[in-house]
């Protein structure tokens, strides 16, 4: 048996299933309110105050409309966009139904957010031990108690899982088998691999890699080549490898807040200003993070976006908050555009818990 192939077999033991929502803030809406629905829906914030859009529904999708896009944009693109506020304790306390759903199952549960969420059933008894039916009989739970539709992911490890999910949406599944792995990631194209932005995308396409058989073809020399570090991984994708286990205990990697302004600030002064408000609201849900869990900062974050949406980002070492830091920060950030700033964002990189404070050491990129 060659060596990735023994690598490969360490993931058929395990039995993953990757649950993710349909739309969920939207959907919620829609239950809430049967005439929304068929309708293009929108859930987030006024086109007239800069508001992004924080989910939207499938009819809206058609027109071109996703989530993370502003409002107005959203509305250029469909006229006929209905609009609702995001009401988040709405959507909290549906996850919450979910989640218990989830537990009926299994109790090695990852959630990844209010409706995205990786289970490990390799040893449940339940559906007679069937991933498979396991994966329906949660999706029937969840419409039958929400009235609200989820998809669904069966496979041997979580990459393959999350990818397995997005493939019959909506309100669909599809298992992947550990027979199946190698001609499914032979085809597979290479933007389904997370982690997969823009940059990487834009550079797989100049070097005509379009599937995950183009990059197992390139080797993991020529991957680290090109993709530095990620490139490693890859290449364990490129196989349909992933040992990742589905982590339970869920530990805070960064806290951040960030504001979109109304109206663009001018100028450096302005944005200086801001920060103080800012500071306080991300102390504030410091404060709450700290009372689930011991958070020990590495380094603190700031991100700017100016006008023409060209977003930067610097941070430096920092074992805490520092108001003067951040302004520090937000003077060189600001140095690289030197023009109007539409959103402010600051933030908090944590050491593992277990890890001891470090001296803070400057550190600066982008």
């Amino acid at each position: 048996m060659s060596t990735d192939s023994a690598i490969a077999n360490k993931d058929i033991q395990r039995k993953i299933i990757h649950i993710d929502m349909d739309c969920f803030y939207a959907a919620v809406e829609m239950r809430e309110n049967p005439n929304l629905k068929g309708k293009p829906l929108a859930v987030g914030g006024r086109p007239n105050t800069r508001g992004v859009v924080a989910a939207c529904n499938y009819e809206a999708r058609e027109f071109g409309v996703h989530s993370a896009m502003p409002m107005s944009r959203a509305f250029q693109k469909c006229p006929q966009l209905i609009t609702a506020p995001v009401r988040m304790d709405l959507y909290k306390s549906v996850s919450k139904v979910i989640h218990t759903i989830f537990q009926e199952f299994t109790d090695i549960i990852e959630p990844l957010s209010l409706d995205e969420a990786y289970l490990d059933v390799s040893d449940s008894t339940h559906c007679n031990g069937s991933a498979t039916l396991i994966a329906q009989q949660i999706r029937q739970r969840i419409f039958e108690s929400q009235n609200i539709t989820a998809s669904a992911g069966v496979a041997p490890n979580k990459f393959l899982a999350k990818v397995a999910s997005d493939w019959n949406k909506p309100n669909g599944q599809k298992v992947i088998t550990p027979d199946e792995v190698a001609d499914f990631v032979k085809e597979l194209p290479v933007k389904a691999i997370s982690g997969v932005g823009k940059v990487t995308a834009k550079r797989m396409t100049e070097l005509g890699l379009k599937t995950c058989g183009d990059l197992e073809a390139l080797g993991q020399e020529g991957l680290h080549k090109h993709f530095g570090s990620f490139g490693e991984r890859l290449y364990k994708y490129s196989k349909g490898i992933d040992h990742r286990p589905v982590e339970t205990d869920w530990i805070r990697k960064s806290l951040s807040v960030e504001d979109t302004f109304s109206e663009d600030l001018p100028n450096l002064e302005s944005c200086l200003l801001k920060i103080d408000t800012i500071y306080e609201e991300l102390l504030v849900r410091l404060a709450k993070a700290k009372q689930k869990q011991r958070l020990i900062a590495k380094s603190l974050v700031l991100k700017l976006r100016f006008n023409d949406f060209e977003t930067t980002t610097i941070q430096m070492a920092g074992t805490a908050p520092d108001k003067a830091a951040y302004k520090r920060l937000c003077t060189e950030a600001w140095q690289r555009g030197q023009r109007p700033v539409r959103l402010i964002g600051l933030g908090l990189q944590f050491n593992p818990p277990d890890m001891p404070e470090q001296l803070s050491l400057i550190e600066d990129f982008e």
